[in-house]
């Protein structure tokens, strides 16, 4: 949504009516994720994509279709026609689409959405994507502290409003299940919920050369990238540009006092880069305690044994060194800071999603995990 948000308020607040077509589930090797959208506007433009190019043609079509009813649909896409499905996906996952128009009628919280989402405020969209045809495509914006618009009963109102404030909370995009009456254990009625939550952070401590490259890796994975180190002379805006922000701090100051602001979260990712145990050791000791993303440290093989055997006499237990990466990042023979930023990235990325870091072509089974 974020892709396509400015054409789709301009379109709204121009009172156009617009097909939107978003990816609500998605099995196996699906080319885009859950939250993905495309948009048909009233002049014909296409904007986003939901498939990556294997089925946007027929998503084009539907979508105008959409619009000229009035009704929103749930199609569902797969490997071929043979599987009883629209058109075929050539990576040989499934898509579910919800495809529905949207106007100023039919969607009148859109430009409260659009300006949370700019702003960086928590927001998550619920609509119905499974039950009975008249609920299909009803909505509700939820926010921390209020909600607007019905999914068609009070009891279901409350129990998707406090689920996806959970979801919203954890920065989840995600389907929720009940029966028709919001019943937790029953069935029959699918929600989707696309949370808008503020970016991930990425905190880099220490302004060094290898800093700047991570800084910008960092941005073109989507984090809000701060840098932070207590020499001024070294951390300048100047030096890193890649970085949304550059702060002159001890770094273990600054993190507590983040944490202390509740401005970071389990999203966060911390990447000490220093190698000086007078920085490293009190940043690495506030980090560890808490259950970030994941938490690395620069330094070759001397200096990782050294910073152990510190952080251990710090009272640091053996569970939370576990969860270091020391040294920082994954073996692709990285030399340059370059080369380093991308095996930091590539860790990074491969905790997320449990991969475990090895050449595809040697592997077999599914690409993508869960």
């Amino acid at each position: 949504m974020r892709e396509v948000l400015t054409e789709l308020v301009d379109w709204w607040r121009a009172g156009d009516p617009v097909g939107v077509a978003t990816v609500v589930r998605t099995w196996r090797s699906s080319p885009r994720p859950a939250g993905a959208t495309m948009l048909v506007g009233p002049d014909g433009t296409a904007v986003g994509s939901v498939s990556g190019g294997c089925v946007e043609g027929a998503v084009y079509e539907l979508a105008r279709e959409v619009v000229e009813s009035g009704q929103p649909v749930v199609q569902r896409y797969g490997v071929s026609d043979d599987d009883a499905f629209a058109v075929g996906l050539t990576c040989g996952g499934i898509i579910e689409l919800l495809v529905e128009p949207v106007s100023r009628e039919t969607y009148p919280e859109l430009e409260a959405v659009a300006r949370a989402i700019e702003a960086h405020d928590p927001v998550a969209v619920v609509s119905v994507v499974e039950g009975p045809p008249d609920r299909i495509g009803r909505r509700m914006v939820v926010w921390p502290s209020s909600s607007s618009g019905t999914l068609g009963s009070p009891r279901l109102d409350a129990a998707a409003t406090d689920d996806a404030r959970g979801l919203l909370a954890a920065g989840r995009t995600d389907t929720l299940h009940y029966g028709p009456d919001g019943e937790r254990r029953g069935e029959g009625l699918t929600l989707f919920v696309a949370s808008y939550a503020p970016p991930a952070r990425m905190l880099v401590f220490g302004a060094i050369d290898f800093a700047a490259s991570v800084a910008r890796i960092g941005g073109f994975l989507g984090y809000r990238v701060t840098v932070c180190d207590a020499r001024p002379v070294f951390a300048t805006a100047k030096r890193f540009p890649g970085a949304d922000e550059v702060v002159v701090d001890w770094p273990h100051r600054y993190l507590r006092q983040e944490l202390d602001a509740g401005r970071v979260d389990d999203r966060t990712v911390v990447c000490v880069l220093t190698h000086d145990p007078k920085f490293d050791v009190p940043v690495l000791q506030v980090a560890l305690a808490e259950r970030f993303a994941y938490i690395g440290a620069m330094g070759s093989r001397r200096t990782h044994d050294d910073r152990m055997a510190r952080l251990r006499e710090a009272g640091v237990t053996e569970k939370e060194l576990a969860r270091l990466s020391s040294p920082i990042g994954l073996d692709l023979g990285a030399r340059t800071p370059e080369e380093t930023a991308v095996s930091i990235a590539a860790e990074i990325i491969a905790g997320r999603w449990g991969g475990g870091g090895a050449r595809l072509t040697e592997m077999a089974g599914r690409i993508h995990h869960d």
